[in-house]
């Protein structure tokens, strides 16, 4: 957005906000109309410039114009962009696919591959001694850094928790029968002959 039209005229208010591109595009354009209408034939001077209503008129729609061309311009971009993403997301797997067909199929003929843009794949470099044993020091160097042990130490390792008051769970539904129980034994106490 133009920076004429970033923050709020502060003037009346004394308070700045931002102002939106549509808000901005409409203060134009009620600009326009209205020097229009309440000067239809004058001239106006501030800034120290002198303006016509008619050269007034004309630089405010070409920032309008401006606008409008640029929010066109961003969302033919936004499509474009999108419509090149979902493209790359459907023939990508297939341009892989391809190139891995070619080099399994035509293997290290150089200028078969160079006809469809590719390189042989190159043969890994077999190690020395020197690095595999550079190779054996980094990954025991990495393995002490990152503290990792192996299956037998890890089963020893055990959580240690303190401050945490257990208590028991009782069910509901376990303390009613036994309630249930001395209530009936009773009266069966009291009905037998004495």
């Amino acid at each position: 957005m133009c920076a004429l039209w970033k923050e709020r005229d502060s003037v009346m208010s004394g308070t700045t906000s931002r102002v939106s591109k549509a808000a901005a595009l409409a203060r134009v354009r009620a600009l326009i109309a209205g020097t229009s209408k309440q000067f239809p034939n004058g001239q106006l001077t501030f800034g120290n410039v002198a303006y016509t209503a008619a050269s007034l008129t004309g630089l405010l729609q070409s920032l309008v114009d401006a606008i409008v061309a640029g929010d066109a311009a961003r969302s033919s971009a936004r499509d474009a962009l999108r419509a090149e993403r979902e493209t790359e997301t459907k023939v990508g797997p297939v341009v892989r696919a391809y190139k891995r067909f070619l080099i399994a199929t035509f293997g290290n003929a150089t200028q078969t591959l160079a006809e469809f843009g590719l390189e042989p794949p190159k043969a890994p470099k077999p190690r020395t001694a020197q690095g595999n044993a550079a190779a054996a020091a980094k990954g025991r160097a990495t393995r002490k850094a990152r503290g990792t042990v192996g299956k037998r130490k890890k089963l020893a390792v055990k959580g240690d928790v303190t401050g945490v008051i257990v208590t028991p769970v009782t069910h509901a539904g376990a303390s009613s029968p036994s309630a249930a129980e001395p209530t009936s034994a009773a009266p069966a106490a009291s009905s037998a002959p004495r």
